[in-house]
């Protein structure tokens, strides 16, 4: 025989509360919050982080082609326009895995491999760190080098 002590007033399956206040039901939705939902990152959030990085490194002198940078310059110069940290960078975002390519000029005298390298390892460890995203590959194309004696890419010497 099974034993079905229920009390006057109580409908099966309903739980019963023990002296201490707790209830004989399991919570639902246990176990790590983080786990509840799904979090996205835009190519553009990725793209923002990676320019800021990789313009941190010493010997990295512009992100992006001349022509980029001279459309840059100018729309940085509108009222109300932005200034576009991500100017360089392409960013393609999976749901754990990100790939990188990043365009940069670099400083005249300064060894073009070892700017590359500290860019590359600078760029992984932020967005890695930010993100969670694993980095896979950070293809980085050296556009230009910056002289000594050249100007930069102002509008005002243009439009002028």
């Amino acid at each position: 025989m099974s034993d079905t002590s229920q009390k006057p007033g109580e409908t099966p399956g309903t739980p019963t509360v023990a002296p201490t206040g707790k209830t004989g039901v399991t919570k639902r939705g246990g176990g790590d919050p983080g786990s509840r939902g799904r979090t996205t990152i835009a190519d553009g959030v990725v793209e923002k982080i990676a320019g800021l990085a990789a313009r941190d490194v010493v010997g990295v002198h512009a992100m992006g082609s001349g022509l980029s940078r001279t459309f840059g310059a100018v729309r940085d110069r509108v009222p109300g326009g932005t200034k576009s940290v991500s100017r360089g960078v392409k960013a393609e975002v999976g749901e754990v895995q990100t790939a990188l390519d990043l365009e940069i000029v670099v400083e005249y005298g300064v060894s073009i491999g070892d700017t590359t390298r500290a860019v590359r390892e600078n760029v992984i460890a932020a967005v890695e760190r930010m993100t969670g995203l694993e980095v896979v590959e950070v293809n980085i194309a050296v556009s230009d080098v910056k002289l000594p004696d050249e100007e930069d890419d102002e509008p005002e010497s243009r439009l002028q």
